[in-house]
């Protein structure tokens, strides 16, 4: 009976482990009750276009890069500068294991990326967002969402 109740109990820890893929509206919510609309000049749309060119929405999304470092979570946060990840040089400026920026809970990646975007070169730092959503109309990612 331990046994059972141990393996219910790790399959949920891994259930949570794996992430979480929004929809452009659930998104949209809970970056707007984070107080994200206006954030350093950037509107919730900004936001959303950037998820989803970042990671498609998928909170588990992991992507190595060419310099050893890796991109985390539903925003691709770079473990370089602002997490954790024991696979690379960082600083760790947001004082947070990457792998926590991999769950369906993101409220952390929103603290996080509050960080980055103030200390660095804003949103122009993510290569999805200047490509695709920077100076264009954006009220694709916001609009039916009601």
């Amino acid at each position: 009976m331990k046994v059972l109740l141990l393996l219910s109990t790790i399959a949920c820890l891994l259930v949570k482990a794996q992430g979480k893929t929004f929809s452009r509206c659930e998104l949209l919510l809970m970056l707007q009750h984070s107080g994200l609309e206006g954030f350093e000049g950037y509107s919730l749309a900004d936001w959303v276009c950037l998820a989803y060119f970042a990671s498609g929405f998928n909170t588990a999304k992991v992507t190595q890069n060419s310099d050893g470092s890796s991109e985390y979570g539903i925003f691709q946060i770079n473990s370089r500068l602002w997490c954790s990840d024991q696979h690379s040089t960082t600083k760790d400026l947001c004082d947070i294991a990457c792998s926590d920026l991999l769950t369906d809970e993101i409220v952390d990646d929103i603290d996080c990326i509050k960080k980055a975007v103030v200390d660095s070169e804003g949103l122009d730092a993510w290569m999805g967002w200047r490509d695709h959503c920077r100076g264009r109309n954006l009220n694709y990612w916001i609009n039916a969402c009601n």
